[in-house]
């Protein structure tokens, strides 16, 4: 169904990253300094319950299962479905680790990437900005309390 709204979100940053790169076929470590992009963090609140009926090897399989990926999407809208709760085809298996602080940056974990697609407006998500063009926005400073600065009555608890 062309034409229709459609978000994707990912469960990471690293997952957001990863479906950019995959999308643009950026794999050469030369290209990284070239990319400007925003980064949002958005509450979706809970994900779409429903999963694709699809093997998990199309699932995350390239150029030769998207068409597969997009009939099953657009059976899903047709059905009445609001989203889709799929895998990460953009990260491999593990991928989506995290890091953790332990005497230096240790790697988290290994954990699989998700995608989540919702097929109607949104206007009840609300984002965060956390990059813009590879750093925070400088509006971001004004809400940052600094170690040195004295407490404000801001009414938080």
């Amino acid at each position: 169904m062309p034409g229709q709204l459609t978000h994707y979100f990912t469960d990471t940053a690293d997952g957001a990253w990863a479906e950019f790169l995959r999308h643009e076929e950026i794999s050469d470590p030369e290209d990284l300094a070239t990319v400007r992009r925003a980064l949002w963090a958005v509450e979706i609140g809970d994900p779409p319950p429903l999963q694709p009926q699809l093997a998990r090897e199309t699932l995350t399989g390239g150029r030769a299962s998207w068409q597969g990926c997009q009939r099953e999407a657009d059976r899903s809208r047709s059905g009445g479905a609001l989203g889709l709760t799929a895998p990460s085809a953009a990260l491999h298996s593990g991928g989506a680790r995290g890091w953790r602080v332990d005497r230096g940056l240790q790697p988290g974990p290994a954990r699989d990437g998700m995608v989540f697609v919702f097929f109607e407006r949104r206007p009840d998500f609300v984002g965060w900005q956390t990059t813009a063009a590879g750093h925070p926005g400088e509006e971001l400073l004004a809400r940052v309390r600094h170690f040195d600065e004295p407490l404000r009555d801001t009414g938080e608890s």
